[in-house]
């Protein structure tokens, strides 16, 4: 769905240029108040923002109001693969409702219907491709599965 929400032209010009001068990275986006990831460590918020500051200067994170970004930077220092894997997934037409619905419950970054050939695409972190798989296996309905393991972003 398309929407301007009051958008002048220059600022739709500038989001523009802003999307096609960009490049595509990935990030995990938590949104979690700082008290509250405080106290799920242990630690008082003044020490959270000494270790937050020093993620943030290393670039290994982005914060901003209500939100932290782990950025692929420091999804390589904790060993986390930015190329993901593809799994796609013909299901058999009687049990696609449940078929989606356990699909949903996998770890993955993305699950898409499509129409063509498959009819699922999943976007899978590499570390978790043989977990999925393992599971996919268990799901009633999945006639066949093609996995493409990525092994550089060109663009």
């Amino acid at each position: 769905m398309r929407t301007r929400e009051n958008l002048t032209g220059r600022s739709l010009r500038l989001l523009r240029m802003l999307y096609e001068k960009g490049s595509p990275v990935t990030n995990y986006t938590i949104e979690l108040k700082q008290s509250e990831l405080a106290k799920e460590l242990g630690i008082t918020r003044q020490a959270l923002n000494v270790h937050l500051r020093r993620l943030r200067n290393l670039e290994y994170i982005r914060t901003g109001r209500g939100f932290i970004d782990v950025t692929e930077k420091g999804l390589n220092t904790l060993g986390v693969s930015v190329n993901p894997a593809f799994v796609l997934l013909k299901i058999a037409p009687k049990y696609r409702t449940q078929a989606y619905k356990e699909i949903e419950t996998l770890a993955t970054q993305r699950a898409f219907r499509v129409a063509g050939d498959f009819d699922i695409v999943l976007v899978v972190e590499r570390e978790k491709l043989d977990e999925v798989l393992k599971k996919i296996a268990e799901i009633n309905g999945v006639k066949e599965t093609k996995s493409y393991v990525t092994i550089q972003t060109l663009r």
